[in-house]
Formats: C-alpha cells, structure tokens, sequence
C-alpha cells in the first residue's frame, strides 16, 4: 500500500472508528453514532482495506484493537480535530466581522490579559479579540478543535505539544488557604509543608480522560469549586502568585519559596499563518518587553 491510498481515507470512517475503540462493540457504538450496524461494519472494512492493515480482533467474546488500531486510536482524535478545527477557522475567516478567540483560564494571568486586551485595541492590525474563560487545562483542547485561535497557557503544566509559544512572564507560586488556618499568618511556606498539613489536602483535577489522581483530596472540575472548598477549609492549591486575583475574602495567598516558577505564555498552532493572529502576538511580546 502507498502513501497516496492511506490519504483516501474519510472523515467519516475515522469518526466510526473511534466510536468502535470507544465502546469496543458494534451494537454500542451504533447506536451511539445513531446508526445501525450494517453500515457501522462496512465502513470499519472499508478503513482496514484502504490502510492494508487488521485494525480490530473480533471473536465471539467481543472486539479488541489490534496494534495498528491503537496507533490510529491515538493518531484518529488528532486527525479529526485537525479538519473541525479548519472548518471553524475557515468560517470565522470569511464572516464579514473579522475577530480572534483568545482563550484563557478563569482567573489565571488577569494582569496580562488586561493588559493584552487594552494593547490590542489600539493595535492596528489586530481585529476585535472575544475572551474564551475555561477551567484548567481546556486552552488546548479549544486550540486543536478550532474554538480558540490563541490562548494563555502556563509552562509547565498546560500541555504545549503542537503549539508555538512565546513567554510572557515567569513568577512564583502561593498556597492559597483558608484565612482562618494556622498557617495562613507564615510570610512563607515550603512544598514539604504544604504537601503534609493535616486535614488540608490539594484537590484533584481530572486528567484528559476524565479520570482523577488517586489521592484524600476532593475531586473539582471548576474553580468555582475550588474556591468554594478552600474557603470551607476543606483543601488548598497551589498557583502563580498574579493567579490569586479571583480569591475570597476567606482565602489568604502564602509564597511558597521553593514551588517551580510558572511561565505564562501566549500559545497559538504552529500551522497558523494568520495575520492578525501574528499581529496580536507581535503586541504580546511588545507588553513583555516594556514589562522587563
């Protein structure tokens, strides 16, 4: 089989496909696609004859993926996200009001996203920006599907893979407490000491399957949430100091001296060739300066 036969293959077997190594059942995965059987097994045939390879084992206890299917598994949601998110970009392009998505955490790195905006608008070149809020760690997903055309993310914990960035700025962390704990009157703490204060354990964010650490603290999927808990007393976290600006008048902020430093950055697909993208990330970079 050639390169130029595995480029034949649809949006639509890729889409039937993944529902397949999703539910590992036919009957399953039709009726979450909302259609029979019948068509569902002749398009998985039809992808296995166009790519030359067994992307499924099926035998009477049910339908596993082979090794070929568990690379186009990994490589199939990258694919279709790939093409949703040209569609979208190609849409806003061609709507007679031009704009950028920005995309950034609720209430992370307010400083410069306030600064970014204003700068913006007085920035020829640099059409109306619309601000995506989202909760931890979405800027990339919103990216790769196509939502957003730009993002503020945070080195190292949001996952950069496949974007172009530039650093905007670098800080430390705080704890951020309940303001009636004990600690919470320390001019600083370490990271062994927050990791071991009792009764207070750090939340547990879901991973990007959805499911959560092992670990005592209570699982969030918000910051709204998180707050809610904190001020409760009932966990703490730990974020870039310029982050605390969405925190209650419960919460007290306690540098932590030898938490890793947070880079904010600006991050966009390294495939763009948007010009008032380039122009808006030419802005960014001016701010950093002027800020240094």
């Amino acid at each position: 089989m050639d390169d130029d036969t595995a480029g034949d293959v649809e949006v639509r077997e890729l889409r039937y496909f993944l529902a397949v190594a999703g539910e590992l059942h036919f009957g399953r995965a039709a009726e979450r696609l909302g259609i029979t059987q019948p068509p569902l097994s002749r398009a998985i045939r039809q992808l296995e004859r166009r790519l030359g390879v067994p992307l499924l084992d099926r035998d009477r206890h049910g339908v596993t993926l082979t090794a070929a299917g568990e690379v186009l598994r990994a490589e199939a949601g990258t694919a279709l996200d790939a093409v949703a998110a040209a569609a979208r970009r190609t849409r806003r392009a061609g709507t007679t009001e031009r704009r950028l998505v920005l995309a950034t955490k609720s209430g992370a790195s307010h400083e410069v996203l306030r600064g970014l905006l204003d700068a913006a608008e007085r920035e020829p070149g640099v059409p109306p920006v619309e601000v995506l809020l989202c909760e931890i760690g979405e800027q990339a997903v919103l990216l790769r599907t196509g939502r957003a055309d730009v993002a503020l993310m945070h080195r190292p914990v949001d996952d950069l893979s496949g974007f172009d960035t530039e650093d905007l700025r670098t800080e430390g962390q705080v704890a951020i407490l309940p303001a009636d704990h004990p600690l919470a009157v320390r001019p600083h703490l370490t990271l062994a000491e927050v990791g071991a204060i009792p009764g207070l354990p750090m939340a547990r964010w879901p991973r990007l399957d959805g499911t959560y650490p092992d670990g005592p603290g209570p699982e969030v999927h918000t910051q709204s949430q998180l707050a809610q808990l904190v001020a409760l007393g009932k966990t703490l976290l730990l974020i870039p100091a310029s982050s605390r600006a969405w925190q209650w008048p419960e919460h007290v902020a306690v540098p932590v001296r030898d938490a890793p430093p947070i880079t904010t950055v600006i991050a966009w697909p390294a495939s763009s060739r948007s010009r008032p993208l380039a122009a808006l990330v030419r802005t960014a970079t001016r701010l950093r300066t002027a800020a240094q």
